[in-house]
């Protein structure tokens, strides 16, 4: 079993040549971190383990029935594990007290039984375990496992393992088949991979047995006496026929959390998004760790539900998710841009859980089309979510602003999944650009390139090491230098990956084979060994990309690269209607130009198009109660020029929030 957040220790990543992904992990750490640090101390977050009682814990839901202070241990756990991953990178005082302050605060909140919930054991002691559907219990439990591993593999003690561990005992004997025990799972997957990953640390057979059970009795339609477990627990605490959380749209609508039915019966991906991500993530894990499942159910389940979101529910930028009163997925090909459109949701976290999911699906199938999908996720729906200076966030990630809802990004927010997710992310984003397999017998390795960078891997193959660097100024820059550094006697086979997107591409020295299968191209052993500095150019230009024809949205984007780009007011200041009214002809010359790296923290390629804008005129004959000045910018200076910046950089420069993606196509 592999996992990133393990084998991110393998990548170095390139002082002497830095990249946008180094860039931004030297961001983390010298601002991000600390800010969220101090935000975590601020709203008393960081105080919450010593379980007394903190004034908002009397506020009024903003979203019935969840209080807003529910999602506090995950806020923790989330910065606390992602802190870790930095300090194996970089020595820090300051935040090494915090993480020990943390660990120690942890473990006094635990109870007697192994029971560990801020709310559960200060608001309601009571009410533990009787709202499962919406009360992330079980979520929070699994962001704190996940904080735990981290923690263990860096601090190389169980100080915060310990107590995870004896939780999860608690949890194994409330939950289950057994007539004396719950048969219920958590309405926001998250602990169930989290149990996979922690079985491959302890070998344990509960912890895979439990993650099991969450995962196979999710949406059986008879879970408990009979009926669903979701209707008899809401039953037994009271609730009202009527009452109806306000993100779900109906009573009984467990579509919402992916427990309308099994998962091997789920024929279209539906719901919250990140829960579908998470769990689709478990699932795909489990596949790999289990062999006692119907592997074939499984996987079939994963390939359709993969291709109805990636086919039908998935924006432009990789980002998932139209609809906000769930904060997830529409009818299939419900794709609008922006809420005044009639949606666009795209939240950062689910951006983040489709990297996850795909990670472990190449595990199961090394395919470039999962490749791609990470890559335009990471680049565009993940990295839009912070600020250049890594000290203001994103949830919401639309592809274009409105009046009511502007390209602005938030110093935090009352749920604060996302920015320590983002922070997280980027401490382990090294196991992301590759795997890899070493044969210690056969003195023998084998790495996947998934995703470009300058960062060197290191592999252990027996007592000998084996060193591939790669260099390259990616995105921005097609060209990436490959070195190896091997002992003779073992041998390396390299698997470049040559993204879908790409028109073009060449490596020198010329491979006697250059027959790419599944996406990615082969090297073999003993040309590597020949060859062990080689060079691959990939042809990076500027492109028109739309979404399906079904979309009912007959606009055009620009791309470059693994890059979705944007206007904005800034570089286009005679905008007032967010691009409403702009027209584009995708016959148009691009060209690309540098932009000052000052402006947004990162030295990016803008591209401009000339001389190929226009804006729509109404026929009054056929809307004569629209005012045609409204609805038209023929008169706009400026336009002749129309500038753009990757839609990851935008609200980094100042100006008024309009930005938009998809520009109205010139027919």
């Amino acid at each position: 079993m592999s996992y990133p957040q393990i084998t991110f220790r393998n990548t170095t990543f390139l002082e002497t040549a830095p990249s946008f992904i180094s860039r931004r992990r030297e961001v983390v750490y010298a601002n991000t971190l600390l800010y969220q640090l101090n935000v975590l101390k601020e709203t008393g977050r960081y105080d919450a383990f010593k379980l007394k009682w903190h004034k908002s814990y009397s506020d009024k839901p903003n979203v019935w029935p969840v209080p807003n202070h529910l999602f506090w241990d995950s806020d923790v756990a989330k910065w606390l594990e992602g802190a870790c991953y930095f300090l194996t990178w970089k020595e820090n005082e300051e935040i090494d007290k915090a993480v020990k302050e943390l660990v120690d605060m942890i473990r006094g909140a635990q109870q007697e039984d192994g029971y560990l919930n801020i709310h559960f054991t200060v608001v309601e002691p009571a009410k533990r375990f009787t709202n499962l559907r919406d009360l992330h219990e079980l979520y929070n439990a699994g962001h704190l496992i996940e904080a735990a591993l981290a923690h263990a593999r860096h601090y190389k003690n169980d100080l915060l393992m310990e107590p995870l561990v004896k939780y999860v005992d608690l949890l194994y004997e409330t939950f289950g088949p057994g007539p004396a025990q719950k048969h219920g799972y958590p309405g926001h997957p998250e602990i169930e991979l989290s149990l996979l990953r922690l079985y491959e640390k302890t070998g344990n057979p509960k912890h895979l047995s439990l993650a099991k059970y969450f995962i196979t009795e999710r949406g059986n339609p008879k879970g408990q006496y009979g009926r669903h477990y979701y209707d008899v627990e809401a039953k037994a605490r009271g609730e009202g026929e009527n009452q109806v959380p306000a993100y779900m749209e109906s009573k009984g609508a467990y579509w919402y959390h992916q427990a309308h039915k099994p998962i091997v019966e789920q024929e279209t991906i539906e719901g919250h998004s990140v829960r579908a991500m998470y769990l689709l993530t478990a699932v795909a894990d489990l596949v790999r760790v289990d062999e006692n499942i119907d592997h074939n159910a499984y996987r079939k389940a994963l390939e359709s539900l993969w291709s109805n979101m990636v086919d039908k529910k998935m924006y432009l930028t990789g980002g998932i998710g139209a609809m906000a009163q769930w904060e997830g997925f529409g009818l299939d090909y419900f794709l609008p841009s922006s809420t005044d459109e009639g949606g666009c949701y795209a939240e950062t976290c689910a951006g983040i859980g489709v990297m996850m999911l795909v990670e472990r699906l190449l595990q199961i199938d090394l395919d470039g089309k999962f490749a791609d999908i990470m890559e335009l996720c990471f680049y565009n729906a993940v990295m839009t979510g912070m600020s250049a200076k890594g000290t203001q966030f994103t949830y919401v990630n639309q592809l274009a602003s409105s009046d009511k809802d502007l390209s602005q990004r938030a110093k935090w927010f009352t749920c604060a999944c996302c920015p320590p997710n983002v922070t997280r992310l980027l401490g382990y984003i090294g196991g992301y650009l590759w795997s890899f397999d070493a044969d210690q017998e056969k003195k023998a390795a084998q790495v996947n390139i998934h995703m470009y960078s300058s960062a060197q891997l290191s592999i252990p193959v027996g007592k000998e090491t084996i060193e591939l660097e790669q260099k390259s100024n990616w995105p921005w820059d097609g060209k990436i230098d490959f070195s190896l550094r091997s002992p003779s006697e073992v041998t390396t086979t390299i698997k470049l990956r040559i993204p879908a997107w790409a028109e073009g591409w060449e490596i020198s020295p010329s491979p006697p084979n250059k027959h790419v299968e599944k996406g990615y191209l082969t090297l073999p052993a003993d040309w590597v060994k020949h060859n062990p500095k080689f060079e691959l150019n990939i042809l990076l230009k500027p492109r028109f990309v739309s979404p399906h024809p079904y979309t009912n949205q007959d606009i055009i984007a620009l791309a470059r690269g693994p890059l979705i780009y944007c206007v904005e007011d800034f570089d286009n200041t005679w905008v007032d209607d967010h691009f409403k009214s702009l027209v584009l002809d995708p016959a148009a010359k691009v060209e690309e130009k540098e932009g000052p790296s000052g402006e947004v923290g990162e030295p990016y390629i803008g591209l401009t198009v000339r001389n190929a804008a226009s804006f729509i005129d109404v026929d009054k004959s056929l809307a004569p109660h629209i005012d045609r000045k409204s609805a038209t910018q023929e008169n706009a200076s400026g336009a002749d020029e129309l500038h753009f910046i990757p839609y990851a950089l935008r609200d980094n420069r100042g100006g008024k929030g309009h930005m938009r993606v998809g520009i109205r196509r010139k027919r």
